[in-house]
């Protein structure tokens, strides 16, 4: 495990974008495959490899750069690392940030699996106040220990880990028909 440890801290050195966004765009199918197997019980017969690749798709070209490039620069918004800075942080994040993404990431799955404007939009009326209510029991704790303790460039991995539980709720919700 400490090898693996520090091949990620290499890498992240070298590539932290590229590291970034591959480790959300995992975590986020990891997320999915938990969802279709322990949340919906499909069992691998039912398995849809196609659901977990357009999660992955998500996570590779909207949750990485979104939420790598969000850090950065709420990160320059609210400067520092004190405990009244990462509350500030939290704040903005959950209060500006959260909602918006929340909404963009449920538009983005109803897109990609194929509904109508109309069906996205109704989706998103039935789904997306109980997201955004599930969101703030998580995120707001995690959140503010990930900008108190964690340097800027490993916050997004430790939001991914995080979310892998996340995403699997999200997944569920996002493809609930």
């Amino acid at each position: 495990m400490a090898a693996l440890w520090r091949s990620y801290q290499s890498l992240m050195t070298k590539r932290p974008w590229t590291v970034q966004i591959v480790t959300a765009g995992c975590l986020v199918g990891v997320g999915d495959v938990i969802s279709q197997q322990l949340i919906e019980h499909r069992g691998w017969a039912n398995h849809s490899m196609i659901r977990t690749t357009k999660m992955m798709g998500i996570g590779f070209f909207f949750v990485g750069p979104v939420v790598g490039g969000w850090y950065k620069v709420l990160d320059k918004l609210v400067a520092g690392g004190t405990k009244t800075a990462a509350m500030k942080k939290m704040l903005v994040d959950q209060v500006g940030f959260a909602p918006c993404f929340l909404g963009a990431f449920l538009g983005i799955s109803g897109t990609l699996n194929g509904l109508t404007v109309e069906q996205n939009i109704a989706k998103l009326k039935r789904d997306y106040f109980d997201a955004l209510i599930s969101n703030y029991y998580l995120w707001p704790a995690v959140q503010i220990a990930n900008f108190y303790f964690i340097p800027l460039h490993h916050r997004l991995a430790v939001v991914q880990i995080v979310a892998v539980v996340w995403n699997s709720y999200l997944s569920w919700k996002a493809n609930k028909m």
